[in-house]
């Protein structure tokens, strides 16, 4: 049984996605040794109560803070991508805003005003490593945040590995070393590279689409930091047992130590009809279904499960692969959960957008929490 993790309770089982409906959850849990709660509940010890623009909020712990990339376009398209999303409500979306001249500047104002209240980076949004040199000035940015009293605990890459592909990529990976990153989450949803192109669409001349590029990419990362590679879960793509299994013999060669499946966010409500929702809703692949078949596959008996996790609008189970040596993860996501929490006038997310806005969310005209006295950059 693995030890308890540091800053998450035990969660209440009726309190878990699947707990209500679900005989496999319940397989699951009873197979499974931890559960373990990241969203704080009535815990008060899993607050913290700070003054930020003249206003008090209670911060969820844990909670991560978003420099969201998007200095420029993304160099993949990917066809199911939460940044085109269009929620019913107008607005701007963020990834439509590109950095003025001062928003390292502006971003180094926000994090001042943060000093004090534990934070994890999320290095999210576009990709990030698509503009080396923002990248690098924001990792620089961020380092001097640190080191001027913001209590970072962890630091997380989200990336789809195309910056890393080109001529600076040793340099980003050192840069991530000496930065003190805890992983990446590489992204990649089939090892077939045309399978995948189907279906992440990378742009001309990114050489990352090659299967044997994106080996090189991930092993070098795996040799200087933790990889996590990561497939989101739909038809087309990696929707089964037998899918399962070969994409972690990829990833085992790939160098990743751990394998994250994703089912497609349930998006419930509050977002418009468009491309986006449509493929979403098409080739969505139910968790729950690919984990029924790999428990039913003869190589499931060398799974052990470790433990289960409830998030603020996230679950996932974690097992480990005997036979690779893997850590193997399956997880869910709730947006119609992710909005209540947003709503509810505590914080579980700090977004600082290409605006200038330190939000409370990843809309960049909505819950602002601080900006510029000088307004937008």
């Amino acid at each position: 049984m693995p030890a308890p993790l540091e800053g998450l309770a035990a969660a209440d089982p009726a309190s878990l996605p699947l707990s209500a409906a679900s005989p496999l959850f319940e397989r699951l849990r009873a197979a499974t040794p931890q559960l373990a709660r990241r969203a704080p509940g009535d815990d008060d010890a899993r607050w913290y109560s700070h003054r930020l623009n003249g206003r008090d909020y209670r911060f969820a712990q844990p909670i991560t803070f978003t420099p969201y990339a998007s200095a420029r376009a993304c160099s993949a398209r990917c066809r199911f991508c939460s940044e085109t999303l269009r929620p019913l409500e107008h607005g701007t979306l963020a990834q439509t805003l590109r950095p003025a001249a001062d928003y390292f500047a502006s971003l180094s104002q926000a994090l001042a005003q943060l000093r004090g209240v534990p934070l994890s980076w999320s290095l999210s949004g576009l990709e990030a490593s698509d503009d080396e040199a923002w990248f690098l000035q924001l990792l620089s940015t961020l380092a001097q945040a640190e080191g001027d009293g913001v209590v970072v605990e962890e630091r997380v890459l989200y990336s789809n590995g195309a910056g890393f592909a080109r001529g600076r990529g040793p340099e980003l990976i050192a840069a991530l070393q000496e930065f003190g990153l805890s992983w990446v989450e590489l992204s990649r949803h089939h090892p077939d590279p045309l399978r995948n192109q189907a279906i992440m669409r990378f742009r001309e001349h990114e050489a990352i689409a090659e299967a044997a590029v994106f080996e090189r990419v991930a092993r070098g990362i795996a040799d200087a930091l933790p990889l996590r590679q990561v497939c989101i879960l739909q038809h087309g793509g990696v929707d089964d047992a037998a899918g399962i299994e070969a994409y972690l013999d990829w990833a085992q060669h790939c160098g990743a130590g751990t394998v994250i499946f994703r089912e497609f966010s349930r998006l419930g409500p509050d977002y418009r009809d468009n491309a986006s929702r449509r493929y979403i809703e098409r080739e969505r692949v139910a968790v729950e279904d690919v984990l029924a078949d790999c428990m039913a596959a003869s190589w499931w008996p060398k799974m052990t499960p470790q433990q289960i996790t409830e998030g603020y609008y996230f679950w996932n189970l974690r097992l480990h692969d005997e036979r690779r040596g893997l850590e193997l993860v399956f997880e869910s996501s709730d947006y119609t959960a992710m909005h209540r929490r947003h709503a509810s006038g505590d914080l579980y997310k700090l977004v600082f957008h290409a605006n200038g806005r330190l939000c409370a969310g990843w809309q960049p005209d909505r819950d602002i929490l601080w900006e510029p006295a000088h307004g937008q950059p």
